[in-house]
């Protein structure tokens, strides 16, 4: 019977399982976001105050970025698994 190797010692495989279906939804979710401040933009821009269409356009990309980045990463962090390896041949 062959020793088990240590776990210290032991090879592991990096493995992602992410699927575009997984993400799939935050993109449109901020795609949304997007229309919807775009939207808004415009509606000011008529107003007598386009500067106010500028700024919460911006403000609200600027602030919605963050949260989209972070509910990338995390997903991706989620699916990410190391996965031992299959019996190896030993180095000479």
């Amino acid at each position: 019977m062959a020793p088990t190797p240590s776990p210290a010692s032991q090879a592991y495989n990096l493995r992602c399982t992410l699927t575009f279906g997984d993400i799939y939804g935050q993109i449109l979710i901020w795609m949304g976001v997007i229309f919807v401040s775009l939207a808004a933009g415009l509606a000011l821009m008529g107003a007598s105050r386009p500067l106010f269409a500028l700024v919460g356009v911006g403000l609200i990309l600027v602030l919605s970025l963050p949260f989209l980045l972070f509910a990338f990463t995390t997903t991706l962090l989620n699916h990410i698994a190391l996965v031992p390896q299959a019996d190896r041949q030993s180095a000479p």
